[in-house]
């Protein structure tokens, strides 16, 4: 993915916690140039002493933030190979009509909305002449209900579908997303702190959480990114993938060329609803 003029470089909305910023150190590992935005300053230090990164404030819920660390971005002269979205929230949780509708507008804007407009934002600036990557990331309620967590549900589906309609219009973007399943990272707290409002999910959470189950590791999101990234769009594009269901490791049952057989294989469709 690399060309000859400037190092391979990878942008993460939100790279300076849990799954951003784990993702953050394995590009850095690899070789990658890094740069990132973060909205907690206590969280940008630490990860900006492990090696050749740079990261602006970004606060996805305002618009003009987003469009100023997109004119960071541009100001350094980096064009990406990848971009990676990894910022999202639960919140609020509860039943639609019993959630305050500015919060549940305000997450549907943060989910979904917002990562769009940052792709958009910095899109200009991406490499020249090669396919580039976006990664998403899909969440509880993408294939069936979430109930109490709606526009973080809805939100979800949202991305879905804008990856098969920017994957149909843009054949130098290999855009997909990718359902992590159960992941340690500090989102939990907030089904945790809402265990009147959460309905089941409450417990399967609590559960998690005290439990020995590592769950799904960086390690494993950061080799699905790859692969599908390796793969590219006529394979990857326009997709949602599942790290831990999905049999992309080593191509097991041939994965790549039945994807390239079935267009509509892991995307939002309805079938067998005719009369």
């Amino acid at each position: 993915m690399a060309s000859a003029s400037y190092p391979p470089t990878v942008f993460i909305l939100g790279a300076s916690s849990d799954i951003g910023s784990a993702l953050a150190q394995r590009y850095l590992r690899d070789g990658y140039k890094v740069v990132g935005t973060y909205r907690s300053p206590a969280a940008a230090p630490e990860l900006m002493s492990q090696g050749d990164i740079r990261l602006f404030y970004c606060d996805a819920r305002e618009p003009k933030s987003i469009r100023a660390a997109a004119a960071e971005y541009a100001a350094l002269n980096q064009p990406w190979d990848i971009f990676i979205s990894a910022i999202g929230t639960e919140e609020p949780i509860g039943n639609f009509f019993a959630c305050d509708f500015d919060a549940w507008e305000q997450s549907v804007i943060v989910n979904s909305t917002a990562q769009l407009r940052a792709l958009h934002a910095i899109y200009p600036w991406r490499k020249p002449h090669q396919v580039v990557h976006a990664v998403f990331f899909a969440g509880g309620g993408t294939n069936s209900t979430f109930s109490n967590y709606s526009a973080y549900c809805v939100s979800k589906i949202l991305l879905s579908k804008m990856c098969e309609l920017l994957d149909n219009e843009n054949p130098e973007l290999n855009v997909f997303i990718l359902g992590p399943g159960w992941v340690r990272t500090k989102i939990h707290q907030q089904t945790l702190a809402n265990p009147d409002r959460a309905g089941a999910n409450y417990r399967r959470t609590l559960e998690f959480v005290n439990s020995q189950k590592p769950g799904t590791s960086n390690d494993e999101i950061y080799d699905c990114i790859n692969w599908c990234a390796a793969q590219g769009p006529d394979v990857a594009g326009g997709r949602n993938f599942s790290v831990v269901h999905d049999p992309w490791r080593n191509n097991e049952a041939g994965l790549a060329r039945r994807l390239q057989n079935d267009p509509d294989k892991y995307k939002l469709r309805r079938f067998g609803n005719r009369d």
